[in-house]
């Protein structure tokens, strides 16, 4: 296994150690920024949170400076990331964070994408990521950390204006990607 593919793996491990710290809420305790208790579960699931998301860029510019672009890492990358994000909003989510209607959207437009990708890999094509869709992993990634720390006990909701910022690329990039892809649906619908 090419050493990108290994960041891959950390990256799946880190996800269930992601959700275990949120779930049991350890280590206890509260951190201070400014006036919000921020709980130690919390600090360092954001910690870890940012290492796996550091791994999904690391990943990818090795693999393709290297030339060591795997089919194993075509799909298991982008799940990881999926799955990464989608867990930390559903924790968002839960706490009261988020609005579930944004939430609802990333998800489905994270699943739709995943299936359209896996459609145009039974016929042999790789869909590679657009601008608009790495605009959406970077504002998506960025929420998820201000979030989780309550915009470091800063006055302006940095986070949540992120969030409706990714939800906008969520929605974009994903139109942009089914409009492009489009032929794959030719069959279909007798186009």
């Amino acid at each position: 296994m090419n050493l990108p593919n290994k960041l891959t793996m950390v990256r799946m491990i880190l996800i269930p150690v992601f959700t275990l710290l949120l779930v049991l809420d350890w280590p206890t305790g509260a951190v201070t920024l400014g006036s919000t208790a921020i709980p130690w579960s919390w600090v360092v699931g954001t910690i870890i949170f940012v290492g796996a998301s550091l791994t999904d860029f690391a990943d990818g510019q090795i693999a393709r400076r290297n030339h060591l672009v795997t089919n194993f890492g075509k799909f298991a990358d982008p799940l990881a990331d999926k799955l990464l994000v989608m867990t930390a909003f559903i924790f968002l989510t839960a706490r009261g964070t988020v609005p579930a209607w944004g939430t609802a959207i990333i998800l489905w437009r994270e699943l739709a994408v995943t299936g359209l990708r896996l459609l145009l890999a039974n016929g042999g094509e790789v869909m590679a990521a657009a601008w608009p869709g790495k605009i959406k992993t970077a504002t998506q990634m960025f929420a998820i950390i201000f979030l989780m720390m309550s915009d470091f006990g800063l006055t302006v909701p940095i986070g949540l204006t992120l969030f409706y910022i990714a939800v906008f690329f969520t929605l974009y990039s994903g139109i942009e990607y089914f409009y492009k892809n489009r032929g794959v649906f030719a069959d279909s619908f007798g186009n």
